[in-house]
């Protein structure tokens, strides 16, 4: 037991770097809470300010700003990477951030991230450092075909990246390599893409989320599969490796892990996360606690339960842009399914506008019903 006051308790002001959608699902899990919540991001209105208590409107590596978050918060969190590390540890000496600085160091640069999962025994795709374009081809004979080059730093849903076939398509990297220092990662011929959501405290309880599958187009997730069907002992390596990653960066919150198991068996980790993460948005509807309640009682240090308990297999599919008008008229048709739309104010193409989650007893055939809207052929 610990007493209320190692605690963040309702009626205290939690702070959000960041107001987009998975900044307004944390709102959502705070308030129900009884918190009062302020965000910080630089448009007016955004997604997580339309349910927040108030906004400071600012970048999110703004010192001042930050600085003005602080002061009227009593804790701190961010709902993505791309905060100035340094700004944060600015921050850090005047209100807590439980996730700390040292994660988002880590997952902000794609070099660091590798290093510090070598260090840790991870098993990771082959890769190497590129600084420039004739790094590439005297790295391919160690690399091989296909492979893909990286940005270190700022790239997110298939940005900053470019993949490779042959010796023909590596002209196609000077944009990246003109942008600063790249990754040039072996392509993993995997059977299945999974991710597994790790939640900690400070009290050094941890709740691990079923293993989920995933697929991608155009390197956006489409759709999650809860839980992955997968043999046993692959979903205990992969709790395994999420332990020991949380282990090891003294996780307080939620970190998603992406992983690749390849045709072989083998188990690659892709990338982390250190805030709540798409392939977990189903656990709202499926799970007695959502990926956004297990972050909000993470870094409040409330306890933890060991499992999120799963109420029913589930599926998630995203709303893209292209998608938002014909998901609309859906609404009518599926009373069943669970509509999450985020209050963006235009619809771009490829831009995540909202997501479904149906809770299903026949994964195939929710799988089926999905096809047959027709809305992401």
């Amino acid at each position: 037991m610990i007493s209320l006051s190692e605690m963040i308790l309702p009626g205290q002001t939690i702070g959000i770097i960041g107001g987009g959608q998975l900044g307004k699902m944390l709102c959502l899990s705070a308030k129900k809470m009884g918190f009062e919540v302020g965000v910080l991001d630089p448009l007016e209105s955004c997604p997580a300010a339309q349910v927040a208590d108030w906004q400071i409107v600012g970048g999110y590596s703004d010192e001042f700003a930050l600085e003005k978050m602080a002061q009227r918060c009593d804790v701190l969190t961010y709902e993505f990477e791309n905060v100035d590390a340094e700004v944060l540890k600015l921050a850090e000496k005047a209100v807590p951030i439980p996730q700390g600085s040292k994660l988002l160091e880590i997952t902000q640069d794609r070099l660091l991230e590798k290093a510090f999962l070598d260090v840790n025994n991870i098993n990771i795709a082959p890769y190497a450092t590129i600084v420039k374009l004739s790094d590439i081809e005297e790295s391919i004979d160690s690399i091989g075909f296909p492979c893909v080059l990286k940005t270190t730093r700022g790239g997110y849903d298939g940005k900053g990246q470019h993949v490779m076939n042959s010796m023909s398509d590596i002209q196609g990297c000077i944009p990246l390599t003109k942008s600063g220092t790249c990754v040039l990662e072996a392509w993993i011929p995997f059977e299945k893409e999974l991710s597994i959501l790790i939640a900690a405290n400070s009290r050094a309880e941890t709740m691990v989320f079923p293993v989920v599958e995933n697929t991608h187009r155009n390197n956006i997730l489409h759709q999650t599969i809860a839980p992955a069907k997968i043999p046993d002992e692959v979903i205990e390596e992969v709790e395994r490796i999420g332990k020991a990653i949380a282990e090891s960066i003294e996780l307080r919150g939620v970190m998603a892990v992406e992983l690749f198991l390849a045709k072989n068996g083998s188990i690659y980790v892709n990338e982390l996360a250190p805030r709540p993460h798409n392939s977990g948005h189903y656990s709202i509807e499926a799970c007695e606690v959502s990926q956004f309640d297990a972050h909000i009682r993470g870094i409040c240090n409330w306890p933890l339960p060991q499992t999120p308990n799963l109420l029913s297999p589930a599926m998630m599919v995203n709303i893209l842009g292209q998608h938002f008008a014909e998901a609309i008229t859906e609404i009518e048709a599926k009373p069943e399914w669970n509509f999450h739309f985020y209050g963006k104010k235009q619809a771009k193409y490829n831009r995540k506008m909202g997501h479904i989650t149906i809770l299903t007893k026949n994964i195939d055939e929710t799988k089926q019903e999905i096809k047959e809207t027709n809305i992401w052929d």
